[in-house]
């Protein structure tokens, strides 16, 4: 069945901004498989395939962009004193998939996405990428309809208990899955990277990595980030084997 969408109104509400382009908002909304059709021909069904411009893929794009000058300008502001390697840290966790999939979550977004109803059968709404790449195209959308104002403010607004909640620089979880695997005398993390699909300009990396005789996997638009998405999901599957067997020897 197909979810009810939120009204563009309430989203709007949301952002504190009315759209003068409407369509840019209704762009950001729509997932590349809504705009993908079937279309008679000689008699027979033909798949027309997606065109990027007519998804939210190029406004992520931009979104993307506008996400990361915004952290960063908010950061030197928050943390002064901060040195560089301290920053980069605090960057990549405050624009992560999953730290944007929760905010995606916290405004409504799953509900407001236009997807393909083959689509929404397989449950991608609530996939964290999914989320993740529509909250980057509602930025962009933001940015290019009333400038970085507007942007700016919805950051601060949304990403609030993510910066002010920070005290030490979160360890990135390639650092932190290696020194988990140093701990146990283990044999150091493998990667492989499985995929890379998607457009030029918007790639789809999936990698894998294995440790400790665990496997996680991870999805990102950079094989960089791919490898940090996949050392995340083995670390959290490593701490709840951990948490089951606290005796466990290794």
């Amino acid at each position: 069945m197909t979810a009810i969408r939120m009204p563009i109104d309430q989203l709007q509400e949301t952002l504190a901004h009315r759209f003068k382009r409407l369509e840019l908002l209704e762009q950001a909304l729509t997932h590349r498989s809504a705009v993908a059709g079937r279309h008679p021909r000689r008699g027979r069904a033909r798949t027309i395939v997606a065109r990027d411009t007519e998804s939210n893929e190029r406004l992520e794009f931009v979104g993307d962009r506008v996400l990361g000058l915004l952290v960063a300008e908010w950061l030197l502001e928050y943390f002064p004193n901060e040195p560089e390697g301290g920053l980069g840290p605090r960057h990549a966790h405050l624009v992560s998939r999953t730290a944007l999939a929760g905010i995606a979550e916290t405004i409504g977004l799953p509900v407001a996405l236009r997807i393909a109803t083959h689509e929404e059968q397989a449950g991608i709404r609530q996939l964290a990428n999914v989320l993740a790449d529509a909250l980057e195209a509602v930025l962009g959308a933001l940015y290019l309809d009333a400038g970085l104002g507007p942007a700016r403010g919805f950051v601060r607004r949304y990403w609030h208990d993510l910066m002010t909640g920070q005290i030490d620089p979160p360890k990135d979880p390639k650092t932190a899955l290696q020194e988990w695997a140093l701990g146990k005398n283990a044999i150091l993390p493998v990667y492989e990277t499985l995929s890379m699909e998607g457009p030029s300009h918007a790639p789809r990396f999936t990698v894998a990595v294995t440790a400790l005789n665990q496997r996680g996997e991870g999805v990102a638009g950079s094989k960089r980030l791919a490898e940090s998405a996949a050392a995340a999901d083995l670390l959290a599957k490593l701490n709840r084997r951990s948490v089951r067997t606290p005796k466990e020897k290794t």
